[in-house]
């Protein structure tokens, strides 16, 4: 099983803080329902880090209407 580390999503994201705020803010829409972007059995926080290590997230405020911007 491969493993989501800090130095993986901060390429995706500015520095350590918005990371937090992203992770954090991914993983309340995930616990709300929202559907997960990628296919794992990890729970919300995990996938959230997944997620941003994958890039599958608008980081940013540029795109109001995605559904998945963070």
């Amino acid at each position: 099983m491969a493993r989501v580390t800090i130095e993986d999503c901060l390429t995706k994201v500015d520095n350590m803080y918005e990371l937090v705020h992203v992770a954090t803010k991914r993983t309340r829409q995930l616990l709300n329902g929202s559907p997960r972007t990628i296919s794992c059995k990890n729970k919300e926080i995990v996938t959230a880090l997944r997620e941003i290590a994958a890039g599958h997230l608008a980081i940013g405020e540029d795109k109001e209407d995605d559904q998945h911007q963070v």
